[in-house]
């Protein structure tokens, strides 16, 4: 790996998570509390050309993986603009989005044209009214952009199921069986204690550990890989081709294996979801950095990455939303 972004504790960084709005179109239970309006205005998100320049320094410095978060970055007009932009910047060859799907069988096909290769996409149940209750949408639009993302060829397409109890913990085995029928890869999340709506939903935490030994009596679980540049800890379902994958940042944290930051639709840098540190890159790109200090700016930044998250020791430090952060 080539990349000048190699963090105090020896982990290269060449993952960017970048969030395009911190708007979205549902009200996940454990994301946005119902009735939320706080969003960043307009004149303060990075412009097409901003993100563009801050991602081409990134490139130069070894990030290869770019992942458009949000919110939903479906919100964010014209995305596969900027899509096609990002997957043309030298030294970024991996570019994938994550969406809650409710927009996808429109934009599909524009954004598959325009680079993106790869989606995750949010989905806590499988049941409508269920559906409801968790995010205020339609489940059905989900699905129809499911169906719409596999006809136009996305490989692969994951499925996030944040595991809460009492309220879908009850799914586990169904969401499976999806996913074996529809050749989609299956990814469980524990709960994490962001903001006032994370640590709410802690009080519904599964730990993931359970759920694999529970899942290992109704099938039979091998060793299985995934490509990609995230934290999920793969098996597989023997007979069938499905992966699933395992997100603990509590039972089981991968921060040793850490190799992202998360950039805001402001032009904040976070160099870790669990804590509060952050780099504004906004004001620079406004008052006329050159590209030299926006490296300098990045790698600073980058020397103060810690080494792990502290969801259990203080998870009242982090203040934001996921919506923020991008996830």
């Amino acid at each position: 790996m080539n990349t000048k972004l190699i963090d105090p504790f020896g982990r290269p960084i060449e993952y960017v998570r970048l969030s395009v709005t911190d708007r979205c179109d549902l009200r996940c239970s454990y994301c946005m509390p119902r009735g939320f309006s706080d969003f960043e205005v307009p004149e303060h998100w990075l412009s097409f050309d901003e993100i563009e320049r801050v991602i081409g320094v990134f490139g130069r410095l070894g990030v290869t993986r770019i992942r458009l978060t949000g919110g939903e970055p479906l919100v964010r007009k014209d995305l596969p603009e900027l899509a096609a932009r990002l997957a043309a910047l030298p030294g970024i060859d991996d570019l994938s989005l994550s969406t809650n799907a409710t927009r996808l069988a429109r934009h599909a096909a524009a954004l598959h044209d325009a680079g993106v290769t790869r989606i995750n996409v949010s989905l806590d149940t499988l049941r409508p009214e269920r559906f409801k209750e968790i995010t205020q949408g339609k489940l059905e639009k989900v699905l129809d952009g499911l169906l719409a993302a596999k006809r136009v060829g996305y490989h692969p397409i994951k499925i996030n199921m944040v595991v809460m109890a009492g309220v879908n913990d009850d799914e586990v085995e169904d969401m499976v069986d999806f996913c074996i029928e529809h050749d989609f890869t299956l990814r469980f999340i524990e709960t994490m204690p962001m903001g006032d709506t994370g640590r709410a939903a802690s009080r519904q935490y599964v730990n993931l550990q359970d759920v694999r030994k529970r899942l290992a009596e109704r099938y039979e679980l091998v060793a299985g890989v995934m490509p990609g540049g995230g934290p999920a800890r793969y098996v597989r379902v023997a007979g069938t081709e499905l992966r699933i994958g395992f997100i603990t940042p509590i039972s089981q944290h991968f921060c040793e294996t850490c190799n992202r930051v998360r950039l805001s639709v402001d032009g904040t840098l976070y160099m870790c979801l669990g804590q509060d540190d952050k780099a504004e890159l906004r004001p620079l790109l406004r008052a006329g950095a050159s590209d030299q200090d926006l490296e300098e700016a990045i790698l600073a930044a980058i020397a103060r990455k810690p080494e792990r998250h502290d969801f259990q020791g203080r998870p009242e430090q982090v203040l934001r939303f996921m919506s923020v952060t991008g996830g």
